[in-house]
């Protein structure tokens, strides 16, 4: 099982959700997040608002896939998210080896 991180604009967010709607993840997290990366605090436009602020908002997308199914669902964030401006994000696809559920056994992967 592989944990996916995606780091994404917030306009972006509700389309990769959607894109995911019918993909096969074992679970999905969201929250809001600030980022600064090599766009550092150039103005950048969020839907009709602009930014100029050194960490600007972001989205955090977290999905526990599958091994088999995390190139699908790697290339599903790419294709969604993707703009080709500076500021796009990131995605990390980090080992999950084991998963503990509340009330459960230890499950080893």
């Amino acid at each position: 099982m592989k944990q996916i991180l995606a780091i994404v604009k917030p306009y972006l967010a509700e389309k990769v959700l959607e894109s995911l709607r019918r993909a096969p993840l074992e679970a999905l997290t969201i929250r809001e997040v600030k980022g600064y990366g090599r766009q550092k605090s150039y103005l950048d436009q969020y839907g009709d608002t602009e930014y100029s602020l050194a960490f600007l908002p972001k989205v955090e997308i977290t999905l526990w896939v599958e091994d088999d199914r995390v190139e699908e669902i790697v290339r599903k964030l790419i294709e969604v998210a993707r703009t080709g401006r500076i500021g796009d994000g990131k995605i990390m696809v980090l080992p999950a080896e084991e998963v503990l559920i509340a009330g459960e056994e230890e499950i080893n992967f």
